[in-house]
């Protein structure tokens, strides 16, 4: 074996799907994530919470009419998952603030407190993609 030639193996179990930014499709991207999760033999619970709050936000703040949002899981073999949620509205990035006595705000700070890292990447235009990585 020559090992200049042998690269490690890589594993990587990718799911991606396209909905309809509105709540049914806010709901169906965490039921068909859950499930994809389940069917990979990998913890649910905190996944699910971020999950549903990146959905939520993309239907609730990146929506523009007439355009969807995809929902996009990467496990990697360092047992990593990443959550990936694409929006329609780059223009408008979010931020995990305090919670006020608005109705509003307090759903990134969930995300901040059980993903390992979160964040947002630009592009392409107009879109954005909001992403968390929770350690399996």
């Amino acid at each position: 074996m020559n090992p200049e030639i042998t690269q490690p193996r890589t594993s990587v179990r990718q799911f991606a799907v396209q909905l309809s930014a509105t709540r049914r499709g806010a709901r169906l991207a965490r039921l068909l994530a859950t499930e994809q999760l389940r069917s990979w033999g990998l913890p649910l619970e905190d996944a699910a919470h971020v999950i549903a709050e990146l959905a939520s936000n993309a239907t609730t703040h990146g929506r523009v009419p007439g355009r969807d949002f995809r929902l996009m899981l990467v496990v990697t073999d360092t047992d990593t998952l990443r959550i990936e949620v694409t929006d329609a509205r780059g223009d408008r990035l979010p931020t995990a603030q305090a919670p006020g006595d608005g109705e509003s705000g307090r759903g990134l700070l969930l995300v901040d407190t059980l993903a390992d890292r979160w964040g947002v990447t630009p592009g392409p235009v107009p879109c954005k993609t909001v992403w968390a990585e929770i350690t399996l």
